[in-house]
């Protein structure tokens, strides 16, 4: 009798605990695209690697913005995905993955911090001069998509990425400002 007793409350804590888990419903793509509102964005290219000698600079496409809670729930748990596409490629240039929204959520009528989306490849040049004249650096499209909690992604929108580059090389290393300035030994 008392294992019976045992295993029966074992048996019934354990579905008591899978209750909640199997109760939280997770959003519709519609649901989730008419809960956000995309504010502040801004679109550059920025440093992925930069070497001096011998010179190598690859600039990335970035994507950055924040979301609006326009419903009544707070937002938890959404998942962002940003594809950047070459205007007339057909494959991407590159992409990025975040888990964005987590432990805080984003309460009604709330915005989040900057959400920021780098894309893992680029364009590259052995300076910001050469780079700017590259014809590989053509105009980039990023396509930006979001999930929560198992929801299909949904398309939040495409913006252009700007021609913006958030990066400046470091300045040479002289001898000194002054006509035959020499190093000390």
């Amino acid at each position: 009798m008392k294992r019976t007793f045992a295993a029966v409350a074992i048996l019934a804590a354990l579905g008591l605990a899978l209750v909640p888990a199997a109760c939280i419903k997770s959003k519709t793509s519609d649901e989730l695209k008419a809960a956000m509102e995309i504010l502040d964005v801004e679109t550059k290219w920025v440093s992925k690697y930069y070497q001096a000698w011998p010179p190598l600079l690859t600039l990335v496409p970035v994507f950055s913005f924040k979301v609006k809670n326009v419903s009544d729930k707070p937002l938890t748990y959404i998942n962002f995905n940003a594809v950047f596409i070459t205007r007339g490629d057909k494959e991407n240039l590159g992409d990025c993955y975040l888990a964005a929204i987590r432990g805080t959520p984003v309460p009604p009528a709330g915005t989040s911090e900057t959400i920021v989306l780098k894309s893992n490849y680029g364009v590259e040049g052995k300076n910001l001069a050469q780079f700017q004249s590259n014809p590989a650096w053509k105009p980039v499209r990023v396509r930006v998509f979001a999930q929560s909690k198992g929801s299909p992604f949904v398309l939040l929108g495409e913006w252009d990425v700007s021609k913006t580059i958030g990066f400046k090389e470091p300045e040479p290393v002289g001898l000194g400002d002054k006509p035959g300035a020499s190093v000390k030994k």
